[in-house]
Formats: C-alpha cells, structure tokens, sequence
C-alpha cells in the first residue's frame, strides 16, 4: 500500500511539474504557425519533384542498361 501511495505523490509531483513547464513556454501566434507550416509545405513538394524527376531518371537509366 506505501508503494503505491509513492507512486500516487511521484505522478501527482510530475504533472505539477510539467504544468509549471509549460506555463514558461512562448507558444508561436497564428500568423507564425502559418507561416512555418506553409514553408514545410512548400519544401516537402520542392522535394517530391525532385525526388520524383531522379526516380524518372534513374528508371529510363536501368531500363537503357538492362534493355
């Protein structure tokens, strides 16, 4: 039964903890999060067509090598 009242007080200890942790966090407003997620979007699909142009391009390669 001890035990288990420690390990009760040590999750109540860490997520009073953590509650005080992300009170200090700086949280990014609106206009930052679109703007973060339209840069990931728009890197993502620079790298899809890059990707996909070397598939194409490795693929022609192979099929002229192997005939």
């Amino acid at each position: 039964m001890e035990q288990i009242k420690r390990i009760f007080q040590k999750v109540i200890q860490f997520l009073s903890e953590a509650k005080t942790e992300l009170k200090k966090v700086t949280w990014p407003s609106p206009k930052q999060t679109l703007a973060s997620t339209s840069v990931v979007i728009i890197i993502v699909f620079i790298v899809a067509i890059y990707l996909g142009i070397v598939d194409y391009v490795l693929a022609k390669l192979v099929k002229y090598i192997l005939g």
